[in-house]
């Protein structure tokens, strides 16, 4: 059996194919497993022992109709016996389509319910787990959802690039997708603080270059008691340093899902979107206010619909010292 399984983007979306991707590899182990996904996300798969074979899409040569549909005949040439869409965007259905071969997909949230939250109408609640979401597109060969043991694979190359002086440090990662989902960088910065008159250590901020701008707010905030590596690290460096971090605090992004796939401790805040979106596991602790109009927003917002930003503006460093220290950090 040869398939194909297509999920283009996120960092976090992709990690989180790892469980069924597995599953199947167990029930199906002479099977050839290709995985479809944008080349600027490559890193969030590439070296799992669940793919076979990793095909890149490349946003500027592979868009456009005409572009995806050479694309599709490209891989129609490999022969595939199913293909598993796991995207189910534009560009994913466009492909399958024209690949003209028999396609399964994940359910996605209930359409009524996508327009409704984004007029503002109703508070956003999922259906079900992302992951579980992901298992349902494979109900027909037998797959069965067996929790989110997800995996972030790295070499030991990734992990010789870490300087040995930062194993056992707490780590923050600062970003995320849209603005909302990001804790306010003062108050990381004071949570920074209270680590190093904790325990007399410095905290490491990972992220990409475009998160430079708030770790040198945290690193102001903190008393220069942070250490600043957003944009110095690749992604699988990260999941590397994390494999050997002391815990990571993360607001809802992909860190959190690439802390969760190395078996780091992970602190994960959340403030516009659902939590029910992941089922978390024995090393996996949410932080989360409960606001009353929380969860707003399916993926985050450029900025609060309610102006106050209650959900984050509220979260104090304090907050999350008390949590760390209850669990052990």
């Amino acid at each position: 059996m040869k398939i194909l399984v297509i999920r283009l983007s996120s960092i976090g979306d992709i990690v989180l194919t790892t469980p069924v991707l597995k599953a199947f590899k167990e029930k199906y182990p002479d099977a050839v497993v290709d995985f479809l996904v944008m080349d600027r996300f490559k890193d969030s798969i590439e070296g799992s022992a669940y793919v076979d074979n990793l095909i890149l899409f490349k946003k500027g040569e592979n868009d456009g109709i005409e572009n995806l549909r050479k694309f599709a005949k490209k891989l129609k040439e490999n022969k595939y016996d199913y293909v598993f869409d796991l995207h189910c965007k534009f560009r994913s259905l466009a492909l399958t389509r024209f690949m003209g071969i028999k396609a399964y997909r994940y359910k996605k949230r209930s359409l009524w319910k996508t327009v409704l939250v984004k007029m503002k109408a109703i508070r956003y609640s999922v259906d079900d787990t992302i992951v579980k979401n992901y298992f349902g597109a494979f109900k027909k060969f037998g797959i069965k959802y067996s929790g989110e043991n997800i995996e972030f694979p790295f070499s030991e190359e990734d992990l010789a690039a870490i300087d040995k002086n930062y194993y056992g440090l707490p780590i923050i990662a600062p970003g995320a997708s849209k603005n909302t989902k990001k804790w306010l960088p003062e108050e990381i910065g004071k949570l920074a603080k209270l680590f190093y008159e904790k325990w007399g250590v410095k905290t490491l901020i990972i992220g990409g270059k475009e998160d430079n701008g708030r770790a040198e707010i945290i690193q102001e905030a903190s008393g220069g008691v942070t250490i600043n590596l957003t944009g110095k690290l690749s992604l699988k460096e990260s999941g590397a340093l994390l494999s050997k971090g002391r815990f990571l605090v993360t607001n809802d992004s992909g860190p959190f899902h690439i802390g969760r796939g190395v078996g780091c401790r992970t602190f994960v805040i959340f403030g516009p979107t659902d939590p029910g979106m992941f089922q978390l596991g024995k090393k996996d602790t949410l932080i989360y206010r409960g606001e009353s109009c929380s969860p707003c927003s399916l993926h985050g917002d450029k900025e609060c619909p309610k102006k106050h930003f209650n959900c984050m503006r509220k979260l104090k460093a304090e907050n999350v010292m008390e949590v760390i220290e209850k669990i052990g950090g």
